[in-house]
């Protein structure tokens, strides 16, 4: 018995020893392989995350971004891309989905979203958050969402105008379940995401067996090029700038699970990544096929909006149109809850702002301008979002390349915000005709608001090229 006990206790001595040596090689190391970290799991007995806390993480990220915007996109799409829809809808799941799930991996890999600015300096780093986080809160995207839900959800039902006391009361609702940072992933993963996902499957099943039509004829646009189009359209749905947002929940979430190592949240943003892909190509394929398969009752439609009402009631009548408004009120209801929390926790770590102040100050202004000022801000807030999505790739990218410690990535964000505003002004049509018939000449991407995209890219690999060099002078400790 005595030896038995000696044995223990050296071999908790030894364990203790390889966990602390393991800890600081991960913290220098900038991403430890994989292999390491299923040993750091297995054989130092760290508690990994249970199955069902990791899917309700990768649940919650799918709610964050599935918005009313992201079952609306798809089925226009694919109503116009007729017998080419699913070639549309490969170059549209690339963009739409997988630069958020690469922005994903990427954060996971810095452990900290802040880290993305690092090298920046300071004015420029706290310039870039505040503008995202105004942009993509109270601003616009959050006050839009409460609108989109009383337009879809409630003002279908009535011919009075309860916009008032529908914001009050759905800003109160979701300040109540995003007050509480650390139960977000029970409330969103475990409840919200699975009553979604039911609902989406019961709309979905019942239209697959009793479809409102056959494929069309493409567009001219989509007749040409059916896969670059798409592309352009799952990158105008903005969920890359999204997606840094959100980091800052999703990483919260698995650290408040009791993973503090770099490697593990690492290796889980990984699986947490290939569960939003799955859920969100899944749910972006069907939507799809809901426009592919709609020309018998929404040939005229002009949004995906119209196109998802018809066909709910079409094919389920009241109750039809009842499961689509319950699916775009909890669709808008997990968007405003994750950006508000994203927020509160963005002024907690930034400024030590207390967490439920800034929360409760978002949605405040979320709920006031959803009734006064929305279209005036709009106007400000859309062209600023669409130069910061550049700016975010990349960022994005450079991470990817380890690149976040490089002083010279200044002059990256430069460039992406610079191109990116050419790029936003041809957006927004405020370009004359020789000047937008002169940059399509001389601009590569330009006519498909890509314009950022080269430059960068080439900046990218310069610095990445200028940075191997210095890591290789790096002395060697004797």
């Amino acid at each position: 018995m005595w030896r038995l006990h000696t044995c223990l206790c050296r071999r908790r001595r030894f364990l203790t020893l390889t966990a602390l040596f393991s800890s600081a090689w991960l913290a220098e190391t900038e991403s430890p392989p994989l292999y390491f970290t299923t040993l750091l799991i297995t054989k130092l007995k760290v508690v990994p995350l249970k199955k069902t806390d990791i899917t309700a993480i990768g649940f919650t990220t799918f709610a964050l971004f599935l918005g009313a915007g992201n079952l609306i996109f798809p089925p226009m799409m694919a109503q116009q891309a007729g017998d080419n829809w699913l070639n549309a809808m490969a170059g549209f799941l690339i963009s739409a989905v997988g630069l958020p799930a690469m922005t994903i991996i990427v954060l996971g890999r810095l452990s900290t979203v802040n880290a993305l600015t690092d090298a920046l300096p300071k004015w420029l780093a706290r310039s870039f958050w505040l503008t995202v986080f105004a942009t993509l809160g109270p601003a616009f995207v959050l006050p839009r969402a409460v609108t989109v839900a009383y337009e879809m959800g409630i003002k279908p039902f009535t011919t009075e105008n309860y916009l008032l006391p529908f914001s009050i009361c759905f800003c109160a609702l979701s300040l109540m379940l995003a007050i509480k940072p650390g139960k977000i992933v029970d409330i969103i993963g475990k409840f919200m995401t699975p009553a979604l996902i039911i609902m989406l499957g019961v709309l979905v099943i019942t239209a697959m067996f009793n479809p409102q039509g056959t494929t069309g004829l493409a567009t001219e646009s989509y007749r040409e090029t059916p896969l670059v189009n798409g592309l352009i359209e799952g990158y105008m749905t903005l969920d890359a700038i999204a997606a840094v947002a959100f980091g800052w929940v999703i990483i919260k979430a698995i650290q408040d699970k009791g993973v503090k190592e770099k490697a593990l949240i690492s290796h889980y943003s990984y699986i947490v990544a290939a569960i939003y892909m799955v859920l969100m190509s899944s749910c972006y394929l069907t939507m799809g096929y809901l426009g592919a398969s709609s020309s018998a009752i929404a040939a005229d439609a002009t949004n995906g909006g119209q196109i998802l009402t018809l066909y709910a009631a079409a094919i389920l009548g009241p109750i039809g149109q009842i499961l689509l408004a319950a699916i775009t009120l909890t669709a808008c209801l997990t968007t405003v809850i994750g950006l508000t929390n994203a927020n509160a926790e963005f002024f907690r770590k930034t400024y030590n702002f207390p967490f439920a102040k800034a929360a409760t100050i978002v949605t405040v202004l979320t709920a006031i301008v959803s009734n006064i000022g929305l279209e005036q801000l709009i106007t400000l807030s859309l062209p600023l979002i669409l130069m910061l999505c550049p700016v975010s790739i990349a960022l994005v990218l450079a991470a990817s390349l380890s690149l976040t410690k490089n002083q010279k990535l200044k002059y990256l964000v430069f460039t992406a915000f610079i191109f990116g505003a050419l790029d936003t002004f041809s957006v927004l049509n405020m370009f004359n005709t020789a000047t937008d018939s002169f940059l399509q000449q001389w601009m590569p991407l330009y006519q498909h608001h890509l314009s950022w995209l080269t430059p960068c890219v080439l900046l990218i690999v310069f610095l990445f090229a200028a940075n191997k060099p210095a890591q290789n002078q790096q002395p060697v400790m004797g």
